[in-house]
């Protein structure tokens, strides 16, 4: 691991900049007027399946890989592993930054949250995250303006022009795959919020089903969601002892919420489409599996609900 996640992702992003490379991945760069770099990869732009897989993996900071797989049906599944799961998912990719300015709102993720490091999370995870640039995806149906990255610029600690977004719309295929790709994010954000000292967890592998794109972003929201949280499954490799596995185990799954048990859309429009009036205990993955690197034992709780998820994805 490097010791800038920033400069880490600022990498990657270097290494796909040259325009044969952007025509491939069907991304269009751009530069605001106040000198931020913005990298539209499905909102104007074609985007495809490499750039979701850039976008997830720059989520990670790199600390991460994401594949397209099969899953147990033979449809196309978004797979991720990690070695370093509390800095790739916890300080970077959990969509933590909620980026409002004036009538522009994005869901903000990667390494940029750390820089900025404002969320309550921090002050539980601290991170001395040091950087003269930014990295960040927003998940939007618009691309930023000066407004946009000055204020994301100057909550990092950096001018404009060392600030670089990737944006996608949740309803577009590089979207969708950047959004499915956190089953091993959720799973680990919900152990966070039990309590779970998530330090114990070294390394993790996740699969969640890669759904028809959305016609819509709230469409996209409900499907993404629902790829997760009633068909994704996640390994986590742990230390430490067994009971508080067994005892935090069923409380992990989705299914350990009230709600769960129907398509997301409609749980979220009986909240009003407002994410905080639904019982955080939804959002996770399906199921979850513990390895005990000490005592080699192995524990599992949960499990797919493919009813759902065909109602969900219309197939």
């Amino acid at each position: 691991m490097t010791s800038s996640l920033n400069q880490n992702a600022a990498t990657v992003v270097s290494a796909i900049s040259d325009a044969a490379t952007l025509a491939r991945l069907g991304i269009v760069a751009s530069t605001t007027t106040n000198g931020a770099c913005v990298f539209d990869t499905g909102i104007n732009a074609r985007g495809g399946i490499d750039a979701g897989r850039l976008l997830a993996e720059l989520c990670f900071s790199g600390l991460g890989t994401t594949q397209i797989g099969v899953d147990v049906d033979g449809n196309p599944s978004v797979q991720v592993v990690t070695d370093a799961p509390v800095a790739a998912c916890l300080q970077s990719q959990y969509a933590g930054w909620k980026i409002s300015v004036d009538k522009y709102f994005a869901m903000g993720s990667g390494p940029m949250r750390a820089l900025a490091a404002r969320e309550e999370l921090f002050e539980k995870l601290p991170i001395d995250e040091q950087s003269d640039v930014a990295v960040g995806v927003l998940e939007a149906g618009q691309l930023p303006d000066d407004s946009v990255t000055s204020y994301i610029a100057e909550r990092c600690g950096i001018s404009p022009e060392k600030l670089t977004l990737l944006v996608a719309p949740t309803a577009s295929l590089a979207g969708t795959i950047q959004v499915v790709a956190r089953s091993v994010e959720t799973a680990m954000h919900k152990l966070f919020e039990l309590g779970f000292d998530v330090r114990r967890v070294r390394s993790g592998f996740g699969t969640a089903p890669l759904p028809p794109v959305a016609k819509d972003d709230l469409a996209g929201i409900g499907r993404t969601n629902d790829a997760i949280l009633y068909g994704g499954r996640v390994t986590l490799w742990v230390d430490g002892d067994d009971d508080s596995l067994k005892e935090i185990g069923p409380q992990v799954p989705s299914s350990a919420a009230e709600c769960h048990g129907r398509p997301f859309l409609q749980i979220f429009k009986e909240a009003g489409y407002d994410f905080y009036r639904i019982d955080p205990l939804l959002f996770s993955p399906a199921e979850i599996t513990f390895h005990n690197l000490e005592t080699g034992n192995a524990f599992r709780f949960g499990q797919r609900e493919p009813d759902v998820l065909r109602e969900s994805f219309g197939v």
